[in-house]
């Protein structure tokens, strides 16, 4: 069943078509990255997709959603970590998973578990415009996780995370997706992407020039980094 559903989304910053005639389909339980060089449309396509912007043309539907006409909708059934991390400044990490379960409406009886998950317990004093950039992304990938929804957009989350959490994070959106979760991920580290995504489409000058399985391209003897680079370069 899809969960997401893309048909000839394009979208102009005035002169400039970040995204050209986007058609891309994913299913529930899949693990789907989106590669690109910086300025590729990675992220505007993601914020289409969480109704953060409006296309210029096309449809894009969320849980067969329109994403422009069922914005409260939509928004209700995802999860999303942005590229920059951004909890509210003048809280702190608990008062954080706090105010996302009340928003949501969901028990938090497992606060305490993501503050130890993501070695938050010494920060709990501190505001997040304290905190330094890698544990305002735990903070931020704590509130997605807590959330409990079906549907996951992250974008660039490895980023500021140290090596030992950047696994324990893999680990755990391995097991979510195993229990019928749905990912969408944008990044551009390639070992990440090889080593987590079921389904990826590599993304250049607005377009998607390439829609692969990873196990058929495991099959040709190919990487994603080689075909990566052939595609961009």
């Amino acid at each position: 069943m899809p969960v997401i559903n893309c048909t000839n989304l394009s979208k102009e910053y005035d002169d400039v078509e970040a995204l050209k005639n986007v058609n891309l389909e994913i299913n529930e339980g899949e693990f789907f990255g989106l590669l690109g060089p910086n300025g590729a449309g990675k992220t505007t396509l993601l914020k289409i997709l969480t109704c953060q912007l409006q296309p210029s043309m096309g449809n894009a539907e969320v849980f067969g959603l329109g994403v422009n006409e069922n914005y409260s909708e939509v928004k209700k059934k995802i999860s999303i970590v942005p590229e920059q991390e951004s909890p509210p400044s003048f809280l702190t990490p608990r008062e954080v998973l706090e105010l996302v379960t009340s928003i949501r409406g969901i028990e938090n009886n497992e606060i305490d578990h993501w503050i130890k998950f993501f070695e938050l317990e010494e920060m709990e004093g501190r505001v997040c415009r304290n905190l330094s950039r890698g544990q305002r992304q735990k903070v931020m990938l704590a509130a997605a996780f807590i959330s409990k929804t079906k549907l996951m957009f992250l974008d660039e989350p490895f980023i500021n995370l140290d090596p030992l959490v950047q696994t324990k994070v893999r680990n755990w959106l391995k097991e979510y997706v195993k229990k019928g979760g749905t990912v969408f991920i944008n990044t551009h580290l390639l070992e990440n992407a090889e080593r987590l995504c079921d389904k990826a489409a590599i993304i250049h000058q607005g377009k998607i020039q390439s829609l692969i399985t990873l196990k058929d391209l495991r099959k040709q003897n190919l990487t994603l980094e080689k075909l990566f680079h052939e595609i961009v370069t």
